[in-house]
């Protein structure tokens, strides 16, 4: 069985996300990747000893709990890896394109963008690349593994559950979060994800 290491990230002295944050963001990470193992672990154990089955809940809950950890690690790797502490705007390019294709502008993409993240509710805000059309569209997903879209693959990833903000933001205070969020993201890591 294959284990995940955490990855690391160089992030300290963000625009507007502490380094408090970070820290905490950046244990809760590791929690998911600690989770993912342990699951993986078990699981094997209890299929290597023929005991899997469906009808068994501790099973069926073990496999459940595997979507909410892996999508958990999964996501936050891709959160962090679009932020950067030197960013640069996004004027041109492949990106910029298809998000502006997509939505009318590129203004207006970032503006619908931000409003889903203004959304009421725990979650993420995804803007997927539909790789069997070209289209980038923006998603709302709850938890971690519920509103995934099969096949489409995470272009620019936004964490709104409250860990990711709260040490720096009143609840009510969002909006600023996801400035913060635009001010630090790494459009060249985004618009490698096209490919």
């Amino acid at each position: 069985m294959k284990t995940y290491t955490p990855k690391k990230w160089d992030l300290l002295g963000l625009e507007g996300i502490s380094d408090d944050t970070l820290g905490v963001h950046f244990g809760l990470y590791e929690g998911y990747v600690k989770n993912t193992n342990l699951l993986n672990e078990r699981l094997t154990e209890i299929r290597a000893a023929g005991k899997n089955a469906g009808a068994d809940p501790a099973y069926a809950e073990l496999v459940r709990r595997l979507g909410f950890e892996y999508n958990g690690m999964r996501l936050h790797e891709y959160y962090f890896d679009n932020l950067t502490k030197h960013p640069q705007d996004l004027k041109a390019g492949k990106l910029h394109d298809a998000l502006g294709e997509a939505f009318g502008g590129f203004d207006a993409w970032k503006k619908d963008f931000m409003a889903v993240g203004g959304m009421r509710g725990i979650g993420w805000v995804i803007a997927y690349l539909d790789t069997t059309n070209g289209q980038i569209t923006n998603h709302w997903i709850a938890e971690h593994e519920n509103g995934n879209v099969a096949g489409f693959k995470p272009i620019v990833v936004l964490d709104v559950w409250e860990h990711a903000y709260i040490r720096d933001y009143k609840p009510a205070e969002r909006s600023k979060y996801i400035e913060a969020f635009f001010a630090n993201l790494n459009w060249a890591a985004c618009e490698e994800r096209l490919r």
